[in-house]
């Protein structure tokens, strides 16, 4: 994540399927386990990029202020809040652990450019390994 350079990195962008994203922001760094999001009505518009999209941004909107429940590494409660860059990050990677990618967040025209972009990169078509769970339930719920 730090080399790329990034900010934030879940689980499943490495094959891995837990629940989990690590982050960088502003010298804060951290680990959540199991986010759930309380986002303000105030949005941010900016130019967003992610790892699995290398050299790729657009502008996309998010929620200016987030609040991040959650779980440290120690599996004690933590809460994340911020606003601006931080913000963006915990909503960014908690939609990774989701399922979603911020290309699903653009408008129209902007997603139809992303989706392109990615078409025509050199990295498209690479396949990403995926790791099994540690956890004794291999990753399902109980």
């Amino acid at each position: 994540m730090q080399d790329a350079p990034g900010v934030g990195l879940a689980a499943p962008q490495i094959g891995v399927g837990l629940r989990v994203f690590s982050y960088h922001v502003d010298d804060e760094v951290g680990h959540l386990i199991n986010p759930s999001l309380d986002l303000s009505a105030e949005e941010q518009d900016g130019d967003e990029g992610c790892l699995s999209f290398p050299g790729l941004a657009y502008p996309c909107k998010r929620s200016l202020h987030a609040v991040a429940m959650g779980f440290n590494e120690f599996g004690d409660p933590i809460v994340v809040e911020g606003s601006d860059l931080l913000a963006r990050c915990v909503q960014h990677e908690t939609d990774h652990l989701n399922g979603v990618l911020f290309i699903d967040r653009l408008d129209s025209d902007q997603r139809k450019l992303a989706m392109r972009a990615v078409r025509e990169s050199e990295w498209s078509g690479q396949l990403t390994r995926v790791k099994i769970s540690p956890h004794a339930t291999s990753g399902l719920a109980l």
